[in-house]
């Protein structure tokens, strides 16, 4: 058994469709809390529509290579290609962390699949709606989550604007 923080987020298409689809999947797959969406400026170079993020919570029977399975499995059934490195996507879904039973974190400097993500530590977009759904959260490597988000540029973290038009 293990648990994994998941970030969601995507810019085309119906935005909001895409995580209702992906959370909904999850919830067959160990969903334990979700955050609400988050409307968020892109990131990366490319220049693109915002993002719609959200921070999944989930845990079962799966390692960390599997929750990486799972999340290409939404991905892909959200129309998703790899065309552009931070380019703008129907759905990303990345794995944050992995923590087994002991509470102890898997650490892994695969390329494939670095854990902790090697740039959670610096997206408002993943920390912001991470903290909401855990105060006490700890980002392994770093420290706890709320001090990460303390330590970010103000207007990062000010933009990372709670999106309601789900309820």
């Amino acid at each position: 058994m293990t648990r994994a923080v998941l970030s969601l987020g995507a810019n085309l298409g119906d935005r909001a469709g895409a995580l209702r689809e992906a959370l909904t999947a999850l919830t067959g797959h160990g969903l334990s809390a979700r955050s609400t969406l988050y409307e968020t400026p892109p990131w990366g170079p490319v220049e693109q529509p915002p993002y719609l993020n959200a921070v999944a919570f989930v845990r079962g029977d799966r390692d960390a290579a599997g929750w990486l399975a799972l999340a290409h499995e939404l991905e892909q059934a959200a129309g998703r290609t790899r065309e552009e490195r931070w380019g703008p996507r129907t759905l990303d879904v990345d794995v944050v962390t992995v923590t087994g039973d002991d509470g102890a974190p898997v650490l892994s400097d695969d390329p494939a699949l670095t854990l902790p993500h090697p740039r959670a530590h610096e997206r408002a977009f993943v920390l912001v709606p991470w903290l909401t759904l855990d105060p006490t959260a700890v980002l392994p490597g770093h420290g706890p989550v709320a001090d990460l988000v303390a330590a970010l540029d103000p207007a990062d973290v000010a933009a990372v604007v709670r999106w309601d038009h789900l309820h």
